[in-house]
């Protein structure tokens, strides 16, 4: 169960990197927020995937 929260945590990392880092058109098709020609910047996407980074971390250290 550990090994899971770590991965998802790991996972929602990178995601609120990719959104705080590229606009819209430059997202993965398959990721919420994709638009094509799109400039903007998804900041809430991203502080919703640190958020859920965070939550997971915390559940796999609550975890014994």
């Amino acid at each position: 169960m550990k090994l899971i929260a770590y991965a998802l945590a790991i996972v929602c990392a990178i995601a609120a990197v990719m959104y705080f880092a590229l606009p819209g058109g430059s997202l993965p098709s398959f990721m919420p927020g994709y638009a094509p020609d799109s400039t903007h910047i998804y900041m809430l996407h991203g502080f919703a995937a640190v958020t859920g980074a965070i939550i997971f971390v915390v559940i796999a250290l609550a975890r014994r």
